[in-house]
């Protein structure tokens, strides 16, 4: 397959050097300049303007929408997710590809009481932000139901793996605290399987369907820094949050996984951020930073 990835960055890129070990061809898009010595053929643009799109050599097989707003606020969000969605759908309205997946947050749900939450509970984010994601959502779920665009959507979990893990890395700098009594509930998924359930939902996925992406253990905040603290032999954070953890722990739910698994047969290389968090501590220790 001739595939497209918008966002190659973080996710974006192992997915792309995963996808073309396994034989497709494999392009990327970013809005920054790429690295000389890149192996991955990348170019430079922008979601958020249609010209951009419409210079790239298409058509594409399949293209994958991993766009990141880089932490920025509603107007970054609005740009990047909302208004770039609309120019990905103008440009490939003439040429669709064969499957185009796209990247939201499992944040569209607002869940705070413990529940179990699948695909089709109710997603009415209570962040602005959410709500540009959740809009964002439904232009392609709109587009798949109208025009048969075979749009096919990702609700991943809290993303963690090599320099990244929000939680992790305030523990490993002493900077961690406890939320209440530590019962928030914790969705997790390795970037690795984000990539592994982006190719599943290429090769198998329906258009006009969600599915979440997230691994098999919803975890309590503080049996997640128990076991940090066992594993590591270092002490538990103390109680108490910081603005920065009350902003993100406004939910606390158990998200699902079961439709990626029994529908895409997706089987995860770490089902929970035990196996995860194992190999990211022993590559830090390889490399002399624990």
């Amino acid at each position: 397959m001739r595939v497209l990835i918008i966002g190659c960055g973080y996710v974006g890129r192992p997915l792309g050097l995963e996808l073309a070990r396994l034989g497709h061809e494999v392009f990327g898009l970013r809005r920054t300049a790429v690295d000389p010595g890149e192996s991955l053929p990348c170019f430079t643009g922008d979601v958020a303007v249609l010209d951009d799109l419409k210079k790239l050599p298409g058509p594409f097989d399949w293209v994958v929408n991993t766009v990141s707003s880089s932490k920025g606020g509603v107007e970054d969000y609005q740009r990047a997710y909302f208004g770039g969605t609309k120019n990905i759908l103008e440009w490939l309205g003439a040429c669709p590809p064969k499957k185009y997946v796209y990247t939201s947050s499992t944040s569209v749900y607002a869940q705070n009481d413990g529940s179990m939450v699948k695909e089709s509970s109710p997603a009415e984010p209570a962040t602005e932000t959410g709500v540009i994601l959740r809009a964002t959502e439904q232009l392609l779920l709109d587009a798949a139901n109208t025009i048969k665009f075979p749009a096919v959507v990702l609700r991943v979990a809290g993303i963690y793996g090599p320099e990244r893990g929000h939680l992790f890395l305030q523990y490993l700098r002493d900077e961690a605290t406890i939320a209440g009594q530590g019962e928030r509930l914790i969705n997790m998924i390795h970037r690795d399987d984000v990539a592994g359930a982006i190719i599943a939902a290429l090769k198998s996925g329906r258009p006009g369907e969600i599915y979440n992406a997230v691994d098999d253990e919803p975890v309590p905040q503080i049996h997640f820094f128990r076991w940090l603290s066992e594993t590591l032999g270092k002490n538990m954070p103390p109680f108490g949050a910081s603005p920065t953890e009350r902003k993100r722990g406004v939910t606390s739910k158990k998200i699902s996984n079961r439709k990626l698994k029994m529908e895409l047969g997706y089987q995860f290389r770490f089902p929970t951020f035990r196996q995860g968090y194992t190999a990211e501590i022993q590559r830090l220790q390889d490399a002399g930073k624990l």
